[in-house]
């Protein structure tokens, strides 16, 4: 119990304290995380405080501002096999903002573009991320504080897409 106690303090430290190539790599790894040499890692990252130890992070990796790395999905009691590892290769770039779910390999020299849900494994020299916004409807009554959420989205509409040629956001 005291050893995931202070397993949690240092992730929390490892948060916010200075030190992106040493102090808070240092952190996670007296946490557990396997990580290899020369890896950034950003303020406020979270990697999982229950099973960071299932955390492998290759050497020469970045990790972004903000991205978190979750290695368990389970409620209740622990059983062996709940927890999922998360293996990041060599080289690799993961950009702010991002989401690694348990049981995924990144491939080495891969780059996760920022803002991206990673929840497959990803082969090496991949470049993976989201393509540009889409409309997803039109919205007739604003989300503002004047109209509950139920009013909000009984003001959806269906956006047309063959009508309005293009639901990219740019056009």
């Amino acid at each position: 119990m005291a050893n995931l106690i202070i397993k949690r303090i240092f992730g929390k430290l490892a948060m916010i304290m200075p030190g992106g190539k040493s102090i808070r790599p240092w952190l996670h790894k007296k946490r557990g995380v396997h990580m290899g040499e020369n890896v950034w890692i950003s303020q406020l990252v979270y990697f999982d405080e229950i099973h960071p130890e299932n955390i492998d992070i290759g050497k020469n990796c970045t990790i972004g501002l903000r991205t978190s790395i979750i290695t368990h999905l389970y409620w209740g009691s622990y059983k062996p096999n709940d927890s999922q590892k998360v293996v990041i290769g060599d080289n690799v770039y993961i950009g702010p903002h991002c989401l690694i779910l348990p049981n995924v390999i990144i491939g080495e020299g891969s780059v996760i573009k920022g803002g991206t849900v990673i929840s497959t494994n990803i082969p090496p020299f991949s470049f993976v991320g989201y393509s540009r916004p889409a409309i997803l409807a039109k919205v007739t009554v604003p989300l503002t504080s004047e109209y509950s959420y139920q009013e909000f989205v009984s003001g959806l509409r269906p956006y047309n897409s063959a009508k309005d040629n293009n639901n990219s956001v740019e056009n």
